[in-house]
């Protein structure tokens, strides 16, 4: 931009919430200058700066103001819109529009940081002219005449060391400001960008965090409370000194009313309003700590951790806040009744996840029974053996290859396999054999032998290739002790994948969000569900059948819940890992108990016995809202050919 067309703004307009304020023949500043005068210095020093503009040339292109998009924090929310954590680095900033910000803050920051805001053309001449008059006195630079143009740009493009070049600098961007932009749009940048103490960038973040209310609300005597700490923001902040913060908001009402803005009596009422303060917000913790953590490790795998920080995304998770809840209270009383049963593990743990199988949305995420202990997430980040509620994938691999039913009879006897240079002799949970048994009355009772015959018969590699099918990220080897559950797995894989049994065979990939938008509504990530059937529906829908016996009974009596329900216990070796996995149509759960150091639990302990009741207790509230609902027969679907 020419810098002939300096001072050449068209007539400035009193907004709609000055309206009124001033008086029409006059209105007073700083040492009783009257506007006219004021308005036609600023004409006469606007023109003066022609020539300091060709000296700052290299000065930044203000244009860029247009799509200037200031650091802004990010929040994410809960599947209804519960705010459950915001995200930000040094700036915590919510960008809103100047509509959304209440006509007392703009009054009150105007009144004290800049009242010809509306009538200057970005430099205020008499403010200069006693700051010159100031500073030749003291020898240095001790007060700036800034405008809140001049403040703005000074933010945004230069230092905020004090010399008089950069003071020049200030004036001559100000008034390329000018030039390009409204008023408004001016000020709408200045209450976003200016900070307000306690990392809150913004009107809106330093609202909610001084007085627990949006910008939008703020009454006058909250607003002069806040226009006074621009000036010295952790200074004047009334968390650190609030008989000096009252001081200050009293210094703004007084300015206000000598304005004629304000009455006597709206200055007195203001004064004396009893004020409820807030709390610092800037580094406040998640209210649901294990979800947003995975939410975050999500993120930043797709964004970049600087966008996460910065980019003012708006994140609508697909987990429901009341379900999280009552399944973090669920693992909290589970894990002190397991105390109280002498369960002997020092580094005891419970994760829990739930997983809705009509989206693949996860509902909630219990990562373990302490996060202020231990933020270590074991729902996504730990992998232990599944044990036997690994066998419905062997299970449901054998009913795929048209070779196997429920009804078909294998032989519940001692097996030795080679495996390389040894011999694979697995053996039933509890010793003993059943002899010629059905694999329906197998997986009921969980015999372990039955399972390897069938992953022998079917090709272990077949059965991992099922399982990556089903999400499976973890290393899944095909070696014969694997339908036993020898693989290391997460119950976030565990409940994605019985959760594709719920469905009947269709499946997404499980996701903790829903959708990603910045902070203007500009989708930037839709994880609308895209599922896709990848299981044989006549073979899942009779190992539903089949897991439906394991509850009403089988090895989980203890995971009934007065409606149908599928699933399976998993106990390891030595007892170092407890499982059960279980749904109904509308939600698949995992639960997992285990020791930190991959400790025993203690003789006995079993996943029917542990983990099914803290699966029944979590499902009876979470589906209490919920219609029963049927599984389809395999009556309905062909069966698979050989």
């Amino acid at each position: 931009m020419s810098s002939s067309t300096i001072g050449q703004k068209k007539e400035r307009k009193q907004p709609l919430f000055l309206k009124g304020l001033f008086q029409s023949d006059v209105a007073r500043v700083a040492g009783g200058t009257i506007l006219g005068i004021s308005m036609l210095a600023s004409a006469v020093v606007a023109g003066g700066m022609v020539g300091l503009a060709v000296s700052f040339r290299n000065l930044p292109d203000v244009r860029l103001l247009g799509s200037y998009a200031p650091t802004e924090t990010s929040y994410i929310y809960d599947v209804k819109g519960k705010l459950l954590s915001s995200l930000h680095g040094e700036a915590n900033r919510r960008v809103v529009g100047l509509n959304q910000i209440s006509p007392n803050l703009k009054r009150a920051v105007l009144a004290i940081e800049d009242s010809h805001f509306y009538y200057h053309h970005g430099i205020n001449p008499t403010s200069i002219g006693r700051a010159l008059i100031v500073n030749f006195k003291s020898g240095g630079v001790e007060e700036g005449a800034s405008t809140l143009t001049m403040q703005l740009v000074k933010n945004i493009f230069l230092s905020h060391e004090r010399t008089y070049s950069r003071k020049l600098a200030e004036g001559v961007l100000a008034i390329r400001v000018e030039q390009i932009f409204e008023k408004d749009e001016i000020l709408e940048m200045y209450l976003n960008n200016i900070y307000w103490g306690h990392n809150n960038y913004g009107a809106q973040t330093a609202a909610e965090s001084y007085f627990n209310k949006p910008a939008s609300q703020l009454t006058l005597a909250e607003a002069s409370m806040m226009a006074g700490l621009i000036q010295a923001p952790e200074a004047f902040s009334p968390f650190n000194n609030y008989k000096l913060a009252k001081q200050r908001q009293a210094l703004v009402l007084s300015r206000m009313r000598e304005l004629g803005w304000i009455t006597v009596e709206e200055e007195k009422t203001a004064l004396n309003q009893k004020l409820a303060l807030g709390k610092p917000t800037s580094w406040q913790g998640s209210k649901l700590p294990y979800v947003t953590d995975a939410v975050i490790q999500e993120l930043n795998e797709k964004f970049g951790r600087e966008t996460v920080l910065k980019g003012g995304m708006r994140v609508q998770t697909t987990v429901d806040y009341n379900m999280q809840k009552a399944a973090e209270a669920n693992i909290q009383r589970a894990y002190q009744t397991l105390r109280g049963r002498g369960l002997a593990a020092k580094n005891l743990q419970i994760s829990l996840v739930a997983v809705d199988p009509r989206t693949h949305f996860v509902k909630a995420l219990v990562g373990g029974v302490d996060y202020k202990k231990s933020q270590l997430n074991r729902a996504i980040q730990s992998r232990r053996q599944p044990g036997s509620a690994f066998k419905p994938f062997v299970y449901y691999t054998a009913f795929a290859s048209g070779r196997f039913t429920p009804d078909s009879v294998v032989n519940d006897a001692p097996i030795s396999i080679r495996d390389g240079s040894i011999y694979y002799r697995p053996k039933n949970y509890g010793g003993g054999f059943s002899g010629p048994t059905s694999l329906r009355m197998a997986l009921m009772k969980s015999s372990n032998i039955p399972a390897v015959i069938l992953g022998q018969r079917v090709g272990t590699e077949k059965v991992v290739e099922v399982c990556r099918r089903l999400g499976f990220k973890s290393p899944l080897i095909a070696v014969p002790s694997l339908p036993l559950g020898s693989v290391d797995v997460t119950p976030l894989e565990m409940a994605g994948a019985y959760a594709t049994f719920a469905s009947n065979g269709w499946h997404s990939d499980p996701t903790i969000i829903v959708r990603v938008t910045d902070s203007r509504g500009n989708v930037l990530f839709d994880n609308t569900p895209k599922p896709k059937l990848v299981l044989d529906p006549w073979a899942t829908a009779s190992l539903t059948s089949v897991l439906q016996g394991v509850i009403s009974g089988g090895t989980a009596t203890s995971a009934q819940i007065g409606r149908p329900a599928a699933g399976k216990t998993g106990t390891t070796d030595s007892e170092r890992n407890v499982w059960f996995v279980g749904y109904v149509p509308q939600l698949a759960t995992a639960v997992w108990i285990g020791d930190d150091t991959n400790r025993a639990l203690g003789k006995g302990i079993t996943g029917g016995g542990y983990a099914a009741p803290i699966w029944r207790n979590f499902m009876l509230e979470a589906l209490k809202n919920e219609p029963v609902k049927y599984f389809p027969s395999p009556a309905k679907f062909p069966r698979p050919s050989k």
